[in-house]
């Protein structure tokens, strides 16, 4: 039938009633020999005669082109009388972003009631000396299409704001009133304690466990120290921090010395201009008066972080991943020592860790996602039982941390221990050119591609004038990244194996080897935990 209609519809077309048509090849009949020879005589790589676009057209004047100036790409640094450092980068566009970058975290609360951080981070842009309250300050940020945000890592606080260039006195205030003027009223620290409160409560019936392993795992590494505190605020805290002890944790840490203002689409010298007017000029609150009476002054914690290795574990129920049909799965997370930002081994651990890659069995795929990394391919494709197993590379000043988290049903808990471990053993083993060239090749482009939004690169040029006084540029870890080698890999690995092991571990552990067990299996060349029993794919 459906053939049938094809033959009449082709039948009406060359039976109509403009007679032109009168066959398929009626056209080619009706071209004349000399066409034909014009047709034949053009060039067959060219459709149309059109001049290159290597040459300037003609009747138009000639194109003036910029030329790449080296200067314009450096991220200019200006350190102010107080200390204060302001680092800048200029950009086209009409957007900025800027920010304040504080040596600040969960790690200097040893002295503190651990959750400081996270209090200070819900009451960002909230009342200050100039603002009465949060609502006006948004609305002065939005009259420049504006955005603000604050963030908390474990050695870093940031705040940061993106709007119009021409909004950029109004932002820079905003930021001075958010970081050195702030009122921090009895109210607002009621609704930091609700809103910390409820985030916990949150984390605890979510199936996703990365916020707390992380938490988890840092603790078993950095034992009681530093990097070991918690960065979520611990629920027997929430009555120990008051107003009094946040004013007092302010002053020792937001001081000009510990703090970098950086910016990214704006004059370097217009944003230095308006830092002296608002940072500067303009005493901290604190400075003017008394808001944390007669407590003493507790100084700055200056220690190195001491990595102790250990295990963290909790037994508990993990809420299920109802809506996909997942079973309810337990987590385990295998950290070992890394290295710090600034040690020479820091690249060819970041390749390291793209190397090994990995995900969640059940993400979204595409491009990119890294499909053909170690944890991918040995282990997601390989073990049908196994959810997920990421590699995470976390550098801080004085350590890192390198870490595998991976998830599986209750049953498969000790099978899914060796797999890990073998993993991280077999990191010293061979490694392939073409694994090397893809994750090195996947490092760069995730570099590049990032450093393309101005937030990115507002956190980039902040932190490392942080940690070092100037900015790399991407240029330059480009460089690093293609020098990598195959034995820059397998060094960095046994070096991660000569650390003991810190181990983090939620769900249900009954099947839970324990730590004495896959430290043997890490020292084993095999990566073979002491067990009679081998490890199968069907259970």
């Amino acid at each position: 039938m459906a053939l049938q209609a094809s033959k009449n519809i082709t039948s009406t077309i060359l039976h109509s009633k403009n007679k032109v048509w009168k066959s398929p090849n009626h056209f080619i009949k009706r071209c004349s020999s000399a066409e034909w020879s014009n047709l034949a005589e053009r060039p067959k790589n060219k459709v149309t005669d059109m001049p290159p676009m290597s040459e300037p057209v003609k009747g138009l004047p000639r194109a003036v082109y910029s030329n790449f100036r080296e200067e314009n790409q450096q991220s200019k640094v200006t350190t102010l009388a107080n200390g204060l450092r302001v680092a800048s980068e200029n950009r086209f566009g009409e957007f900025c972003t800027v920010g304040v970058v504080i040596d600040s975290g969960p790690r200097y609360e040893v002295a503190y009631p651990s959750g400081i951080s996270h209090y200070l981070e819900k009451l960002a842009f909230n009342s200050t000396k100039y603002y009465p309250d949060r609502d006006e300050m948004i609305n002065k940020l939005e009259k420049h299409g504006g955005i603000c945000d604050s963030q908390a890592s474990r050695d870093t606080f940031m705040y940061a704001a993106s709007a119009y260039t021409t909004g950029l006195n109004d932002v820079i205030q905003l930021l001075a009133e958010a970081t050195l003027r702030p009122q921090i009223t009895l109210e607002e620290v009621e609704g930091a304690k609700q809103a910390i409160h409820f985030e916990l409560e949150t984390l605890l019936m979510r199936p996703e466990q990365e916020t707390i392993l992380m938490d988890m795992i840092h603790a078993a590494a950095y034992r009681d120290n530093t990097l070991g505190l918690p960065k979520l605020c611990p629920i027997q805290n929430l009555e120990k921090i008051d107003r009094e002890m946040l004013f007092l944790y302010l002053s020792q840490h937001y001081t000009p010395k510990r703090m970098v203002i950086a910016g990214v689409g704006v004059e370097h010298e217009r944003l230095v201009d308006t830092v002296q007017k608002y940072f500067v000029d303009i005493k901290p609150v604190w400075e003017v008066e008394s808001l944390f009476g007669k407590r003493p002054v507790i100084e700055v914690d200056k220690s190195i972080a001491q990595y102790t290795g250990g295990l963290e574990q909790e037994e508990c129920d993990i809420p299920q991943f109802a809506s996909a049909g997942l079973p309810v799965l337990s987590h385990i997370m295998i950290g070992l020592e890394g290295c710090s930002h600034q040690d020479s081994d820091f690249i060819a651990m970041c390749v390291l860790n793209m190397m090994m890659g990995g995900g969640g069995s059940f993400s979204a795929g595409g491009p990119g996602k890294g499909m053909y990394t170690r944890l991918y391919t040995n282990v997601l494709n390989r073990y049908h039982w196994m959810y997920s197993a990421t590699a995470y590379n976390h550098a801080y000043n004085d350590t890192g941390l390198f870490c595998i988290h991976a998830s599986a049903p209750p049953n498969y808990m000790r099978d899914m221990v060796e797999v890990i471990v073998k993993e991280l053993v077999n990191m010293t083993c061979h490694v392939g050119d073409q694994e090397l060239r893809r994750a090195k090749t996947q490092l760069q482009s995730m570099l590049l591609m990032n450093l393309e939004s101005r937030p990115v690169m507002f956190e980039d040029i902040g932190r490392q004038v942080l940690a070092r006084g100037h900015r790399k540029r991407p240029e330059y870890f480009i460089k690093e990244i293609e020098k990598i080698t195959q034995d820059d890999i397998i060094r960095v690995a046994k070096r991660l194996l000569m650390s003991q092991p810190s181990v983090a571990a939620r769900g249900d552990l009954r099947k839970m080897p324990s730590l004495e067990y896959i430290q043997a299996g890490l020292i084993d060349s095999e990566g073979k935990m002491p067990s009679g029993r081998k490890l199968s794919l069907w259970r």
